[in-house]
């Protein structure tokens, strides 16, 4: 494990920063693996989207953040493994320090492995995986793709939605949803005098599901007639019994 964070420890100053610096040796619960999209407002705004594999947050940095439309591949670049505790983060990086700017929870739930094969790890190695999430904002199926003909080190990926019953043509979720998950809050409302903390009280403010958005657009999408019959405000449960279609289409791959 200690390995595995050797780069993300060596990039910050944990006298300087809040962030976790993966050193507490706290012990995993076994259970669903987690991930997290943390919108991060550094030199350029991106989303930072973290699988948890191998007791570690394998993490891409997406520029323009995911999108539901499978024709729209989003680029992806690969950086270090972040600690398990890092999706809890939200809050500021102080400036002078690696990624300083605001950092907000956008999305988070657990994710479950689809393929190829039956290690996580080894599919992110081989440049190929595919998974199921189950968040507040981002469910059902997506894949990370490694671009080809780059050369070895190339840390640039795409991430795709499938074509499964939530993908939806010309949908902006980022847009739409703009806000944390967390403290309903968006990027730029996270400043130096009011850093997050876990007992700061509710807002009135509540973030968008991809649900509302999709009731409110109002398109005539069969995708989206779906999710407007459902009556709810967010998306299935993992828990639930009914699972989203497992078809995929060649052409989202």
């Amino acid at each position: 494990m200690k390995e595995k964070l050797e780069k993300y420890q060596k990039m910050r100053r944990f006298d300087e920063t809040p962030e976790p610096s993966g050193d507490g040796g706290k012990k995993r619960v076994p259970r669903k693996p987690i991930f997290v999209v943390q919108k991060h407002q550094a030199s350029h705004l991106h989303y930072d989207f973290r699988l948890e594999i191998d007791g570690v947050l394998k993490s891409w940095a997406v520029p323009k953040g995911p999108s539901y439309d499978p024709a729209v591949k989003r680029l992806a670049m690969m950086t270090e493994d972040h600690p398990f505790e890092y999706a809890s983060f939200e809050g500021v990086i102080p400036e002078g320090n690696y990624g300083a700017g605001n950092v907000i929870i956008w999305d988070q739930g657990t994710w479950e492995f689809i393929e190829p094969g039956d290690d996580p790890a080894t599919a992110v190695r081989k440049g190929k995986l595919s998974f199921r999430l189950h968040g507040k904002k981002l469910f059902a199926e997506w894949a990370l793709i490694k671009l080809r003909g780059r050369s070895e080190r190339s840390n640039e990926w795409l991430l795709i939605k499938h074509q499964d019953e939530f993908a939806t043509p010309g949908f902006d979720i980022t847009t739409e949803a703009p806000l944390s998950v967390v403290s309903n809050r968006d990027v730029e409302d996270i400043g130096d005098e009011k850093q997050w903390q876990s007992n700061r009280k509710a807002v009135t403010r509540k973030a968008k599901t991809v649900a509302d958005a999709l009731r409110e657009d109002g398109a005539k999408t069969p995708s989206r007639k779906r999710v407007a019959k459902k009556k709810t405000t967010s998306p299935p449960s993992p828990r639930s019994s009914k699972k989203p279609s497992t078809r995929r289409s060649g052409s989202s791959r």
